[in-house]
């Protein structure tokens, strides 16, 4: 800490979990500056502050644990008000009516169901997110004639309005826009990319843009071209790319195919992400790793969809960067980072065989700072390090008690819960206190969300149970 500078925050009798490499537990302190940067931390007492300083804001933990905010590095936040739909239906059922559902919200509504989403994930203990905007152009995909059927494009103000979404709710966001080149003339589509881009540049706080990315679509694609146009926006903006790929053993054929698309069309590389890769063969999972290319794994939603369970262990043993999403509010129903760990840990588990196949501060560990360096964002997230943002959780294991601790990462991951997050801190800041977010707009985003959601849903005849 520079001399004389006094720190905004200062937490205290804490169990720090910083998830930094090379640094364990401790019972510590931890101080945050006024730019809501991590300036120091470390076991005991913090240190007096220099000259006529003030220790600012203490917080006293109580010997609760303060870990890093969780980071969802994939996630669709436009569908908070879609939890418990199709309950019975794998993906393309599901995408399909939901699909049918979205079409019928305009430009505010999708301002309201984002920021409701970014709320409620603050709330869970998600500090930082990768979020696939839902894209301008309105349609629904067959997999088995391979084709999408276009409704609607939609103005510009749509992406935009997400964007602004996601800034007014304080969420740090890796904005991923979709390019869909097959639907509109070329020119267009990369011209709405590059004022998308730009919008984030230029709209929303330094502090809370992580970066841009490309929603990858080749999934879904008719045209090779499609991977061709994706490679063409990546490089032009020096941009990363996350492609939706082999998350259901449907359509195999086609999927595995469209791999060779990008592959032909040099996406494969550094900063390009497999969001989800259950099922690619022996060949495919080399090749994506030889690249340097990663992969996002939801055990949440691939269980809730049915698409399968992805070999994490082989993917570690490749070398790939493994980051972790909640996905849709749609296929997790909860955001829970909690129950994510878990699912994750324990269907490895189960499918190996092995109980330590996967250990506690292992999942800890890809569902923060392993997510921020897949997502490129581990200068600034991820970890409790000096000089990073002050994004953390505070989580009582005594409230409500869950017994004597024999294990920290272990009684983290495995023991707590939702029920025992007390509070969330972005940047130092408090964000969410006791399950809900202090933001003022709160009870204005709730209301919206459910008012909106049953007269979109009305517009394309689907029923609500209230």
């Amino acid at each position: 800490m520079p001399e004389n500078t006094a720190p905004l925050l200062t937490v205290v009798n804490a169990v720090i979990i910083p998830m930094a490499d090379g640094v364990d537990w401790f019972r510590g302190w931890l101080t945050v500056g006024a730019d809501g940067c991590i300036t120091g931390l470390g076991p005991g007492d913090p240190p007096e502050p220099a000259g006529a300083g003030s220790a600012g804001t203490v917080v006293d933990a109580h010997g609760a644990f303060v870990a890093p905010g969780f980071i969802s590095a994939h996630s669709h936040i436009f569908t908070s008000g879609m939890r418990g739909m199709t309950p019975g239906a794998t993906l393309y059922g599901w995408v399909g009516t939901q699909s049918q559902f979205i079409s019928g919200a305009g430009v505010d509504d999708i301002y309201w169901f984002t920021l409701h989403g970014c709320l409620d994930f603050i709330s869970n203990g998600i500090t930082s997110a990768y979020n696939f905007t839902d894209s301008r152009v309105v349609g629904r995909y067959d997999p088995v004639t391979d084709r999408r059927e276009i409704y609607a494009i939609r103005d510009e103000s749509y992406l935009r309005r997400q964007v602004d979404a996601a800034r007014d709710s304080g969420l740090r966001v890796v904005t991923s826009i979709r390019l869909d080149s097959e639907f509109q003339p070329a020119d267009r589509a990369f011209g709405v990319f590059a004022d998308a881009v730009a919008y984030v540049q230029s709209d929303v706080p330094a502090d809370l843009a992580l970066g841009t990315s490309v929603f990858g679509a080749v999934q879904w694609s008719e045209a090779e071209q499609a991977a061709r146009d994706e490679v063409r926006v990546m490089d032009a903006h020096g941009i990363g790319n996350q492609a939706h790929f082999l998350e259901t053993s449907e359509a195999l054929d086609q999927q595995r195919e469209k791999f060779r698309w990008y592959d032909d069309a040099g996406a494969l590389r550094d900063g390009f992400l497999f969001g989800h890769f259950v099922h690619p063969d022996e060949q495919m999972a080399a090749r994506a790793a030889a690249s340097g290319s990663g992969m996002v794994w939801q055990p949440t939603s691939n269980g809730r969809l049915g698409s399968g369970i992805a070999d994490i262990a082989r993917y570690r043993d490749l070398g790939m960067p493994i980051g972790v999403g909640l996905d849709d509010q749609s296929c997790t129903d909860i955001s829970d980072p909690f129950q994510n760990m878990r699912i994750g840990m324990y269907t490895q588990r189960a499918v190996h065989q092995d109980a330590s196949v996967l250990m506690p501060r292992d999942m800890m560990r890809l569902h923060t700072l392993g997510s921020a360096e897949a997502l490129g964002v581990a200068d600034r997230v991820g970890s409790l390090e000096v000089g990073k943002f002050a994004d953390f959780v505070v989580v009582n294991p005594s409230s409500p008690d869950t017994g004597p601790v024999w294990d920290v990462y272990a009684s983290y991951a495995f023991a707590c819960g939702l029920r025992n997050l007390e509070q969330v801190y972005v940047g130092g800041v408090l964000a969410a206190e006791n399950g809900r977010p202090v933001h003022p707009l709160t009870a204005d985003a709730q209301a919206n969300l459910h008012d909106r959601v049953r007269s979109a849903a009305a517009r394309t005849g689907l029923d609500l149970a209230w």
